[in-house]
């Protein structure tokens, strides 16, 4: 599978400091690329920094020799187990306070698939332009979040969710020392079209992004980094958390 230069965000934005990671870094990515990581720590303090950056160190360490189509589910699977296994390390028993943690957005493409995999909040998106040149989106992540929880059960409306004051509890999350490790939700698909784009991104861009914005946003930019630049200006007038994100772009299946 072939794609266009990558393009990221993973800026601090008006917090003190960044708790989010991705993988690769920022300006470190190349169309060689396979895999990409969307982190969003948490956990007070520097808590948050440690435990998004382990987890993206962790699948870089355990991916990066792979051969692309060797990739599969149990591969994920034992990558995933390896990242429990580092936060577990870095945890200070003696600690108190809230514990350390993080999402996780998890996109993989080789010849055969495109796979997702991811915890928490922070997002994937694969996007599609029709021949009238609107764009749909194709796939998106379900947030592992309470706020998504009191909507499905219509609890709340989209407009009471926009603001809830509990609308960053996560119900899922990556954590050091858990009793039951929590899994993470997968999606495969071979449904994959030249032109076709994958969005990650942290909560901290989905305060300032609606679905309709970002599809929107992404008919009027057919070139990537002009689109990604839209959206980190759209975060420093809107955003209050950290905001990291990626786009990548099919060439060619």
């Amino acid at each position: 599978m072939q794609i266009a230069q990558p393009y990221a965000l993973n800026e601090q934005g008006t917090r003190p400091n960044n708790e989010d990671a991705i993988y690769p870094l920022k300006y470190g990515a190349t169309p060689a690329n396979h895999f990409f990581i969307v982190c969003d720590g948490m956990g007070g303090h520097e808590n948050g920094e440690v435990a998004s950056h382990s987890v993206c160190n962790s699948f870089a360490t355990f991916l990066r020799e792979l051969p692309p189509d060797e990739f599969d589910e149990t591969v994920f699977d034992r990558a995933l187990h390896v990242a429990f296994d580092a936060l577990d390390q870095k945890d200070n028993p003696n600690e108190t306070g809230k514990k350390m943690g993080t999402t996780l957005a998890f996109l993989y493409l080789n010849s055969k698939q495109a796979f997702i995999a991811y915890i928490g909040d922070s997002r994937i998106y694969h996007l599609r332009k029709n021949d009238h040149g609107q764009v749909s989106i194709l796939f998106q992540s379900t947030d592992h979040s309470l706020i998504n929880e009191l909507l499905k059960a219509e609890a709340i409306t989209e407009e009471e969710a926009a603001n809830h004051p509990k609308k960053n509890i996560i119900t899922r999350a990556m954590q050091p020392h858990l009793e039951r490790r929590c899994k993470a939700d997968k999606y495969i698909t071979g449904d994959i079209a030249a032109g076709d784009r994958f969005f990650l991104c942290s909560d901290g861009v989905l305060e300032s992004l609606t679905n309709q914005q970002l599809c929107t946003i992404a008919a009027e930019h057919d070139q990537d980094k002009t689109l990604i630049n839209a959206i980190q200006q759209l975060c420093e007038t809107h955003s209050h958390d950290n905001f990291s994100a990626w786009l990548i772009s099919i060439i060619k299946p």
